[in-house]
């Protein structure tokens, strides 16, 4: 796992960001992220949450504001940097977003791939993260053959395959049952026990009591709140947890 300086690992300063000429979806957001934290943000649908979300990883710049990760100005960084910053962001979608004619392993050794690792270095970090995930029996399947616990569990040892320093997942619970979804945090849990720092995006507020010592950030009408100190002081550091092999 890739290891983050100590201190903060994201940082934003009266971001503010607007479509367009519309009014802002998100206004004021000042707030730092630690390594090694778990975060939960919540609010209600049209709150902003998946806006948030892009900006942390990198797909939309902000209308205002600056944003420095890693200790590098996210906003002024030469476009040539940005594909090093953004290889050290894993991101789980809502929808999967799996290729549909690539196989599970395919699809978790895509980032790999990209990146130029040899075919010969595959197969034992893809089996070891499909182990973790629990698909051993599946790795030849096509999404289309998955339920949807077990796709987005394929798209979880995707977006961690590359060791990221930081997981952002927007709804990761949303199209899976209750137990599922409980399976699906503790995946999460043990990738920050490893010293992952962790934002998980949810409307449902069941589950934010189910890590311990998580912090929250609130987001109404684009606008953050701090309902557990998240945007204050850094969090507790996480005990070392099982994950996926090094």
């Amino acid at each position: 796992m890739n290891q983050a300086a100590d201190g903060e690992i994201v940082h934003f300063n009266n971001v503010g960001l607007r479509y367009g000429t519309d009014r802002e979806v998100l206004s004021d957001l000042s707030f730092t992220l630690y390594p090694g934290s778990f975060y939960f943000l919540t609010g209600a649908s049209g709150a902003g949450k998946t806006s948030l979300l892009k900006l942390l990883y990198l797909a939309q710049r902000p209308s205002r504001g600056m944003i420095r990760m890693f200790g590098a100005d996210a906003i002024t960084l030469p476009r040539e940097r940005l594909p090093a910053l953004r290889r050290r962001i894993g991101v789980v979608f809502q929808d999967f977003r799996l290729v549909p004619h690539l196989s599970a392993f395919d699809n978790v050794a895509l980032p790999l791939r990209v990146s130029g690792a040899k075919e010969k270095d595959l197969e034992k970090p893809v089996y070891d993260m499909l182990d973790w995930v629990g698909l051993t029996e599946r790795t030849e399947a096509k999404p289309a053959t998955l339920s949807g616990g077990e796709q987005q569990r394929v798209a979880i040892a995707r977006a961690v395959i590359s060791r990221p320093d930081i997981l952002v997942a927007d709804e990761p619970t949303g199209n899976v049952d209750p137990e599922m979804a409980i399976k699906l945090l503790r995946l999460f849990e043990a990738l920050n026990g490893l010293g992952t720092t962790v934002v998980v995006a949810t409307h449902d507020v069941h589950l934010l009591k189910k890590v311990p010592d998580s912090l929250i950030m609130r987001l109404d009408k684009g606008r953050l709140s701090d309902p557990t100190g998240a945007l204050r002081f850094p969090p507790r550091r996480p005990a070392r947890a099982s994950g996926p092999q090094q």
